[in-house]
């Protein structure tokens, strides 16, 4: 793409009161964006009002600036690039979903066969969830996104803290692949905590953004990137979820997209385990091993490890013990929902004293996690 058809999709995209909709019926009319400036009144009115004709003939005073910071970062190096609605290399999946982006930003080692990687959404899943996990919600997306990773699956998700970063890291330490949808421009991480987790990411997949650089993270573009995590999906597993988490809207998106969605269930007394249940009486399919996801997927073969460990051993790795009884009293205690001290106290007679030691010892030994409001959650092993 050259500079003067960069300059006229970026001209589109930054110009006021057309939208997504509006650009591509006016693609549509004249073929290519730079047609559609090159229009007189009469044509474009044809297609909208003095409003649409004014907006599009009037640049967008930011344009140059942006013009010239989107040149310069593509040519930063080779592990970047734009891609337009339709660009050959331009996601086939995104133009089956409502809104396909006009642009996307890539960043990422695997920019240069995007046409291939993201267009096979066969082996692609979305995971996403709560930005404030449990320990164990935590702990389950990484653990599911290693054996996805090993089993050769492309984990997306959207970078957000919590379920997001987990999936994505789980993933690359499974030796696979993951595409991260971020709600900002590709020049800014969001959340900076995350930023060695996006240079980690461009060196094992792929950012990709809809965002023009320099995009603030603004609270509207999240909710709005993930049809595009859905949409770039074959699948989407939710592992941990409020009622009213972004992550519903992705599962919603899913499902009206066709796809996939799965929920992994949890305590009927955590408020992040209720949206994974809402999904599940509304027909989405209840996880609880890996091997789940793979074979309702059709890929049991997928399962081999990258490691040479079989597909049933890895899947256990994610859920290894967590059902068995424990010999430790206390850990038989603590069961596996939330519970306070004074809780524990009736359930073992300790003194509370010793009750703390032992909490404590089960901490840095990685078998109990400390919550919020003083309770303590048993962890499941692998």
């Amino acid at each position: 793409m050259d500079a003067l058809e960069l300059q006229a999709w970026l001209r589109l995209t930054l110009s006021p009161g057309i939208g997504n909709g509006g650009a591509r019926k006016l693609l549509a009319a004249f073929g290519a964006a730079q047609a559609v400036f090159a229009q007189g009144a009469p044509a474009l009115r044809q297609l909208g009002t003095d409003k649409l004709v004014t907006a599009i003939q009037n640049e967008p005073p930011t344009l140059a600036a942006l013009l010239q910071t989107t040149l310069d970062w593509l040519q930063a190096g080779d592990d970047r690039r734009v891609v337009v609605l339709g660009d050959a290399a331009y996601p086939s999946a995104l133009l089956d979903i409502e809104d396909p982006p006009l642009m996307l930003y890539m960043l990422g080692v695997h920019v240069n066969r995007a046409q291939t990687a993201i267009k096979t959404i066969a082996v692609n899943l979305a995971i996403v969830g709560s930005r404030n996990p449990t320990p164990q919600g935590e702990s389950n997306a990484r653990q599911f996104a290693k054996v996805f990773g090993s089993a050769g699956l492309c984990v997306v998700s959207g970078l957000a803290l919590g379920i997001d970063g987990a999936a994505h890291d789980g993933a690359m330490l499974g030796g696979g692949e993951t595409i991260a949808v971020v709600g900002t421009g590709l020049d800014r991480v969001y959340p900076k905590k995350h930023l060695a987790l996006a240079h980690r990411i461009a060196q094992q997949g792929m950012l990709i953004s809809e965002f023009p650089l320099g995009t603030p993270p603004l609270m509207a573009n999240f909710p709005k990137r993930n049809r595009i995590i859905s949409g770039l999906s074959r699948g989407t597993l939710v592992v941990e979820a409020a009622l009213q988490s972004g992550s519903l809207i992705t599962a919603r998106l899913a499902s009206e997209q066709g796809k996939e969605v799965f929920a992994i269930p949890g305590s009927i007394h955590s408020p992040q385990s209720r949206g994974c249940h809402a999904l599940i009486k509304q027909g989405a399919k209840l996880v609880e091993l890996a091997q789940d996801v793979l074979e309702e997927m059709n890929l049991p073969g997928a399962g081999l490890a990258r490691s040479g460990a079989s597909h049933t051993e890895t899947c256990a790795d994610a859920d290894a013990d967590a059902a068995q009884p424990s010999d430790d009293p206390l850990i038989a205690a603590l069961g596996f929902d939330a519970v306070s001290l004074d809780a524990l106290q009736a359930r073992t007679g300790l003194d509370t004293a010793r009750l703390q030691a032992q909490l404590l010892e089960l901490e840095l030994g990685g078998q109990v996690a400390r919550l919020p409001g003083g309770l303590f959650q048993r962890l499941a092993t692998g």
